[in-house]
């Protein structure tokens, strides 16, 4: 599955070069040949940016991925804006929300009223969400015509993506790659001022060495993350039960805002914690590519990724999904498939008013959210046709309706 999401992360990726005379017939207007500065209404003329890197931003205010991702665009922009540009494109509501997100924006913007403008944008570089960050180099070259994804490249990378050329990407891949294959607990765990982790009771010191040979889960998440909190109680009831047998442990990877939201929630964890706010929860983020919370990867004895998808693995399979690795997860689903064949093919669920049909990955499954109990899936679910509401097979508590019922 990971490879298949590489290349689908692939396909989203959006670099584009253009020849530098396309900037002024893409970005002007019939009666307009400027973009508007950060600073209120002054005016830039588009040839002042004909020898820069490009970034055509679409994005709104309303949408909370396009804020915070803008926060990271900021972050990039003021370390590269000598040979960086940026050209924000709106879908805000109204002027007032334009000149408001506007003002958090270092870079240049289409004026809102031109709608035509924005529109062409739209079709030719075929924008089907955002925030959406389309780079266009100053210099065209026919090899170098392969669209990506700005905003995928600069979660992944920052700064380091620039120029976004294809060489520089190529080198942050193999980079990339050297490290995964380099990887160890200590060179992941460990910085210049710290070679431990905490434990309970407050403040205990945990050598990060005492660790190497286990296998080890990174959880990332956070008290104000509700699915995080509620996926919390399941994984310390796992955790326990592994421990029993098995050198297993959990390191807990805070994105809590404050230090006492931070103490609070680890104080409900029976595990152990990187400092919080310390240098090295970024780095693990950007390592892993974190998306999204709750996340939990697993690592092996020696320190290498044995999967990015540990929390769907025990929404799946609780303690049986130890130790995790491919030969264990192919072993639990091919049992899971041989379990689904006794199932029934529909049921009715007391959650639920029309019928459920029984579906695996070939046939209309795939990763879901239970509608049920909030947690991850995959392959084999009861599948509403109706609705798209999905619940896992052990999730449901099934009825006997009346046939008049069902047949409604």
């Amino acid at each position: 599955m990971e490879v298949e999401e590489e290349e689908d992360r692939r396909r989203k990726l959006m670099i584009v070069s253009e020849p530098s005379s396309r900037f002024f017939s893409l970005l002007a207007s019939n009666d307009r040949d400027f973009l508007l500065s950060s600073h209120g209404t002054q005016q830039v003329k588009i040839s002042e940016i004909e020898d820069k890197v490009l970034g055509i931003y679409f994005s709104a205010n309303w949408y909370s991925p396009c804020k915070e991702f803008n926060e990271i665009l900021v972050e990039t922009y003021e370390q590269v804006k000598t040979n960086f540009e940026v050209v924000f494109v709106s879908s805000d509501e109204n002027l007032d929300a334009f000149n408001t997100y506007r003002a958090s924006m270092p870079w240049l913007s289409i004026p809102f009223s031109d709608l035509a403008t924005k529109k062409a944008l739209d079709r030719r570089f075929n924008i089907e969400g955002i925030p959406c960050l389309v780079i266009l180099q100053p210099e065209y070259k026919k090899d170098e015509s392969t669209l990506h994804d700005g905003v995928e490249l600069l979660y992944r990378f920052g700064e380091e993506a620039f120029p976004f050329t294809r060489e520089r990407l190529d080198e942050l891949e193999l980079q990339i790659k050297e490290k995964y294959e380099t990887q160890t607990l200590m060179n992941l765990l460990t910085n210049f001022d710290r070679d431990y982790l905490l434990a309970h009771p407050a403040s205990t010191q945990i050598p990060v060495e005492s660790l190497v040979g286990k296998t080890v889960g990174l959880f990332f998440s956070a008290q104000w993350c509700l699915p995080g909190v509620k996926f919390t109680s399941k994984l310390i009831s796992i955790y326990h039960k592994i421990k029993q047998n098995q050198d297993f442990e959990i390191i807990y990877v805070s994105t809590d805002r404050d230090e006492e939201e931070f103490e609070s929630y680890f104080n409900t964890m029976p595990w152990l914690t990187l400092p919080h706010q310390d240098t090295t929860i970024k780095t693990l983020a950007k390592h892993f590519d974190v998306k999204g919370i709750p996340c939990l990867i697993i690592l092996g004895p020696d320190g290498k990724t044995i999967t990015k998808n540990g929390r769907n693995l025990v929404n799946l399979y609780q303690e049986n999904a130890y130790p995790f690795t491919e030969e264990r997860v192919n072993l639990l689903e091919k049992t899971m498939d041989e379990e689904a064949k006794k199932l029934p093919s529909s049921e009715y669920h007391e959650g639920h008013r029309h019928e459920l049909n029984l579906v695996s990955e070939g046939n209309g499954g795939g990763f879901y959210i239970c509608c049920d109990c909030d947690e991850q899936g995959f392959s084999w679910a009861y599948q509403c046709l109706d609705c798209g509401y999905e619940i896992h097979p052990k999730c449901v508590k099934a009825v006997n309706l009346p046939a008049s019922m069902a047949q409604s």
